[in-house]
């Protein structure tokens, strides 16, 4: 499996973010990455939702 294509600047953000090591992500299946990413979406707008 070839690493994401996403540039380093989106990759240290999503690393930090989804609290993986940036080598464990860039070789993180895309389908994968695409639903942790969702799920850090959904959290983000509940945070929202509840602040307001």
């Amino acid at each position: 499996m070839r690493p994401l294509a996403i540039s380093p600047e989106t990759a240290v953000k999503l690393a930090e973010a989804l609290q993986v090591p940036l080598e464990r992500l860039m070789h993180m299946p895309q389908h994968i990455l695409m639903q942790k990413m969702m799920e850090l979406a959904k959290e983000e707008a509940e945070k929202k939702e509840s602040g307001e």
